[in-house]
């Protein structure tokens, strides 16, 4: 097993650049938003009102939105119908 270690300073921002490091959520809503945004697929432009509405919305009504969302609407467009469930919880 050979242990190489990068030899310049050029390698070691190849490397990073070929294997950037994730960050994981600093929040617990922005986990939640990524949650809402993988399992209702949110398309690229509504995903910032998702975060939006999980930093301002309490996490069981998020989670209770989704559940409905995904029991009402089994197919179609669900992000559409979990911002019409979501805005009239509030």
């Amino acid at each position: 097993m050979s242990n190489q270690e990068p030899s310049s300073l050029a390698e070691i921002l190849e490397n990073k650049t070929k294997n950037p490091a994730k960050r994981p959520p600093a929040y617990d809503w922005q986990e939640k938003a990524l949650w809402v945004i993988k399992e209702l697929n949110i398309p690229a432009d509504k995903k910032s009102s998702v975060f939006q509405i999980c930093k301002k919305t309490a996490p069981h009504l998020v989670e209770r939105a989704v559940n409905d969302t995904n029991e009402l609407r089994p197919s179609g467009d669900k992000w559409r119908y979990f911002f019409k469930i979501i805005s009239e919880s509030k």
